[in-house]
């Protein structure tokens, strides 16, 4: 058997006990319906905010170039506040994504060759 295994299995359970602490721990602690409005707000919201802060810089750091990842984000942001679908947002911005990455790839080429 490899020697790492006996560490998977040990950083497996570790993982596993802490994932269910932070599932759990709230449920033990909560047990009566939350009335405060401040409370119940903040609760509603922490979804999306966490959501944007983990896809966020998978955007940004997502492509060979950061500007080409902006302009992606850019479109989808804009297309997304206007009500387009799901898939004309994705599709538009993978498309400037990969328009500003050949614009970029020629910019590179022709400043290499002079």
């Amino acid at each position: 058997m490899p020697e790492f295994v006996p560490h998977f299995f040990l950083y497996l359970l570790i993982m596993a006990a802490a994932t269910y602490l932070v599932r759990m721990v709230p449920l033990v602690l909560v047990k009566k319906k939350i009335t405060n409005r401040f409370v119940r707000s903040f609760l509603y919201y922490v979804p999306y905010t966490v959501l944007s802060a983990m896809t966020f810089p998978a955007i940004i750091f997502s492509t060979g170039n950061m500007w080409s990842a902006v302009a992606g984000a850019a479109v989808a942001l804009v297309l997304a506040y206007f009500g387009r679908s799901l898939l004309v947002v994705a599709a538009s911005s993978a498309a400037v994504v990969f328009l500003t990455e050949l614009i970029f790839w020629f910019v590179s080429l022709g400043a290499a060759c002079a």
